[in-house]
């Protein structure tokens, strides 16, 4: 039988939206005290401007933030328009923001950084607070592999290209068990086309990220090491450089980021409401949701000094690496004035 790939990375928006429906009869009305929490003054700003002409493009990876925003019913009466951009990773994402199809993109830290040595113009707008355990290495159940150590001479396919969280933790968890990058061969392969080879068994070695990883491993997959200790666990928003540079989009903005705070506020203070909602949405297993869910980038706040500080150590050490092909000043990609806004 050929292995079946996670539903949630090809949900057309019609059968996502009966999905929500269907989640939120499931758990009554629970999510709606986010939506109606305390407004700042920059919602306030938002509901006084006329923005009835505005449309953002809202990018995802594999439905997370829709499925968080969903559940917490945050968009409800935005004062634009919007709809969402589904895809498997960062790279086809970061893709779609350069060409101008996309306005905000969510991501990982390296991945941005990745994106902007082809894009200088995007700007980091949010950073999240996350965990390194939302990605690893994995083999199946019976390898005879058992330590990272084991991985000398093997090939190694990582999701989802060049400049992923997953190559920065591979290379991490390599040094860290007296091996070097050149140790080992690196595949890079899109996550969908990799959880169907894994599954298969064609792929024996595998490093990735949540949701794939964590229903990978609910399915009985071995963890060498995860990213504990190697990934920043950081995550970012990151907007087009056009968008940042349109009044109207940057107030659009500013409330979007908002309400996607207020989400992940109402997430980490209902955990189980949240992981039922996302398995539903998402049509992960319940299982595995609630891993995914319990160790994601839920805490969301607009980039701060902090952040660029956090991220610039990523980025210097990455092109330290060889894995950026030049040193990235992470300051003149940030935009830390969308909290005044």
């Amino acid at each position: 039988m050929a292995a079946s790939v996670p539903a949630f990375t090809t949900v057309p928006d019609h059968e996502f939206l009966l999905t929500r429906r269907r989640a939120l009869r499931l758990l009554g009305a629970a999510p709606a005290a986010v939506a109606l929490g305390a407004f700042s003054s920059a919602d306030a700003r938002a509901a006084t401007t006329d923005l009835s002409s505005v449309t953002l493009v809202l990018g995802d990876q594999a439905g997370g933030t829709r499925a968080l925003a969903e559940a917490a019913k945050v968009l409800d009466g935005t004062p634009y328009a919007f709809h969402w951009a589904n895809f498997q990773g960062a790279a086809p994402l970061f893709e779609a923001q350069r060409s101008g199809a996309v306005d905000l993109a969510p991501a990982g830290d390296l991945p941005v950084l990745a994106a902007a040595v082809g894009d200088p113009t995007l700007k980091i707008v949010a950073a999240r607070v996350g965990s390194g355990s939302q990605l690893g290495i994995l083999v199946p159940e019976n390898s005879k592999l058992r330590s990272v150590a084991d991985l000398k001479g093997r090939t190694v396919f990582v999701s989802s290209a060049r400049g992923s969280i997953s190559q920065y933790q591979l290379y991490g968890a390599l040094a860290e068990a007296g091996l070097s990058r050149n140790d080992v061969s690196v595949r890079f392969v899109l996550p969908v086309d990799a959880f169907a080879a894994f599954a298969s068994g064609a792929i024996d070695v595998w490093a990735t990220f949540d949701p794939y990883y964590g229903i990978a491993v609910q399915r009985g997959a071995r963890i060498l090491r995860d990213g504990t200790g190697i990934n920043s666990g950081l995550g970012f928003i990151t907007a087009s450089g056009s968008a940042a540079a349109d009044p109207h989009k940057r107030a659009a903005i500013t409330d979007v980021l908002l309400r996607f705070q207020r989400a992940g506020d109402w997430a980490l203070a209902n955990p189980d409401a949240y992981a039922q909602i996302y398995a539903s949405l998402t049509r992960a297993p319940l299982a595995a949701a609630k891993q995914i869910t319990a160790r994601a980038s839920l805490k969301q706040h607009f980039v701060s000094a902090t952040d660029i500080a956090s991220l610039q150590k990523v980025a210097d050490s990455a092109y330290r690496d060889a894995i950026l092909p030049r040193r990235i000043d992470v300051r003149s990609i940030s935009d830390t004035q969308l909290a005044a806004a």
